[in-house]
């Protein structure tokens, strides 16, 4: 059963946000080093029940999503729009870690799915 793995706080100033979320709830951030303006959020220790998460530049989403962990992109997205949502931008690869699309279920809300693949490039 697909399960949420991730979030993603967007920020017209990520920077600030960060240092919220630091200063607020202890959170340790880092700027993620690869392509996009993405700082990853570690918001406890793996063997405390929780999420990780990230916060990114305000684009048109304009609101925290959440990626649940599939394991196959292309066969969810396809469930997806068979259920009455739609895929917003195409699977994608994130360098090292997996498959990733943003979709948007029938009420308008966006999320992602994620399918882990380490060689994903």
């Amino acid at each position: 059963m697909p399960r949420v793995i991730h979030f993603e706080i967007p920020a017209d100033n990520p920077e600030r946000a960060v240092t919220f979320y630091e200063k607020v709830f202890g959170w340790n951030i880092n700027k993620w080093e690869g392509p996009a303006d993405y700082w990853l959020a570690m918001t406890g220790p793996d063997d405390v029940p929780g999420i990780n998460g990230a916060i990114i530049r305000r684009a048109d989403r304009g609101t925290v999503t959440y990626a649940l962990d599939v394991p196959s992109v292309d066969e969810f997205t396809q469930r997806i729009v068979e259920a009455g949502g739609s895929v917003m931008t195409p699977k994608m690869p994130i360098p090292g870690v997996g498959w990733h699309a943003y979709c948007k279920d029938t009420e308008g809300n966006t999320f992602g799915i994620m399918e882990a693949d380490p060689s994903a490039r």
